[in-house]
């Protein structure tokens, strides 16, 4: 499974691609779409564009990108979720189905905790993948997210071939009807 994972800015939009397969995962590309300054549309337009050439280029079967928290500022918190929006409807109108996850769940998919600082991300990222050197802060974050989506997709996989061996279902394998 390749895995495209998107940490969206308005200044710089994180991606980073993995092949996710039984032995681990892998390495395949990151780095970061330039937005620069000016007006908002055009700026949304770059992000669009950017993840539509990274997407033609690895053709990945899933995208993941983060769930935008609640800053204390409204107004920057407003501003990202356009740049994710933008982000997202990139990823959807190319037929990629999408996986949100949040902040803590990454951080804790990746570094063990929820509340590990960048450069524990970045650091993580780094051991996990096997890179030669440590990637960009906006890299890793989109790395972490693709990385999140592998571990939890092999987990689904995992209960599900479990499941699947034992008869069993969901729900803890008690059934509904009539009593005889």
């Amino acid at each position: 499974m390749r895995v495209l994972g998107v940490d969206p800015g308005l200044r710089l939009t994180g991606f980073g691609v993995i092949d996710a397969h039984p032995g681990g995962l892998r390495y395949v590309a990151s780095g970061v779409i330039r937005v620069g300054a000016g007006a908002l549309p055009p700026r949304l337009g770059i992000i669009h564009n950017g993840l539509r050439e990274v997407l033609a280029q690895y053709q990945p079967g899933v995208a993941v990108v983060e769930i935008v928290f609640v800053n204390v500022n409204p107004q920057s918190t407003l501003l990202l979720g356009q740049a994710r929006g933008a982000a997202v409807a990139a990823l959807v109108s190319a037929g990629l189905p999408v996986h949100e996850y949040t902040a803590l769940q990454v951080k804790q998919a990746v570094a063990g905790s929820g509340r590990a600082g960048k450069p524990q991300v970045q650091a993580m990222v780094q051991r996990l993948l096997a890179l030669p050197g440590t990637p960009s802060p906006d890299a890793a974050d989109a790395l972490a997210c693709a990385i999140c989506h592998a571990h939890a997709a092999a987990m689904t996989a995992a209960a599900a071939a479990h499941l699947g061996t034992t008869g069993r279902r969901a729900g803890g394998g008690i059934r509904r009807g009539r009593m005889r």
